[in-house]
């Protein structure tokens, strides 16, 4: 069994890796969006979540520091071989390899069409704004504080992915069959956010709650855009434990190359 310090970092990397990975696949959208105001839009939220996941690894590598002036090697050994004496946020984005990665599946995933990435985002936000209502409450008070600061930017995130989904899945034939498309595509990724991994136990997280509080939310603005949740759906989980699907690596050859390619690079 992991100790306490040991969950907590797994935790927040768990945090800023979803965050960090959201943001590249969102960021692939710059310059390429419907409209020039939803491309500025996405792009900002990539930016608020490249903030956010900025904060949670910040604090995942003091942690580890601290660990580590205390001789606890047992509680760095799965921190990855390559990220140097001196943890910082810029080693754990960039010189973790895939297995050490702990994002969920669903951000990783290709960004397909425009239907596809707002139907992501905006079942992604409405579980975290969730999420973070409750860790705002959580006994440590800077994985507290973080979550609290973000849920204004994420109360946003949701509005302007929720009127998407809207506009989308109400609108014409081609659009509503798109999003349909969509949600096919996702939703056997969902199930993972409401399964607890052993660094989740300790975090007071009533992850039943939860998923009866997103559900119902979903169900509401699903029911408004003429959709429908799927039923029986198998679910697949991994990416919390480090079991990623083949997007990750592109992904990480992309987001890491720079610091692999030229390394201890500070710009």
């Amino acid at each position: 069994m992991q100790n306490l310090a040991q969950q907590l970092i797994n935790y927040l990397l768990h945090l800023a890796d979803t965050t960090l990975i959201l943001s590249q696949r969102n960021s692939e959208w710059c310059g390429h969006g419907p409209v020039l105001e939803q491309d500025i839009a996405i792009t900002n939220i990539s930016l608020d979540l490249l903030g956010q996941s900025r904060n949670f690894y910040q604090y995942a590598a003091q942690l580890i520091n601290e660990s580590k002036n205390m001789q606890d090697t047992k509680a760095l050994s799965s921190f990855g071989e390559g990220v140097g004496s001196e943890i910082t946020e810029d080693s754990l984005a960039y010189l973790r390899t895939e297995r050490e990665f702990k994002n969920l599946l669903l951000t990783e995933l290709p960004n397909g069409d425009w239907g596809q990435t707002i139907l992501r985002q905006y079942l992604f936000s409405q579980y975290q704004y969730l999420l973070f209502e409750q860790l705002q409450q959580n006994k440590d008070e800077q994985l507290a504080a973080i979550c609290t600061k973000a849920l204004k930017e994420i109360k946003y995130h949701i509005r302007w992915s929720s009127e998407w989904v809207l506009r989308l899945g109400d609108g014409t034939p081609e659009s509503k069959q798109r999003m349909l498309v969509a949600i096919n595509e996702l939703w056997r990724y969902i199930g993972e956010m409401f399964i607890a991994v052993d660094y989740e136990k300790e975090m007071n997280i009533d992850l039943i709650a939860l998923q009866n509080n997103w559900a119902e939310k979903v169900d509401v603005i699903f029911q408004e855009a003429t959709l429908s949740i799927p039923k029986n759906t198998f679910m697949q989980i991994g990416g919390k434990t480090g079991t990623h699907t083949e997007n990750l690596g592109f992904i990480l050859t992309e987001l890491q190359y720079m610091q692999r390619a030229y390394p201890n690079s500070q710009w």
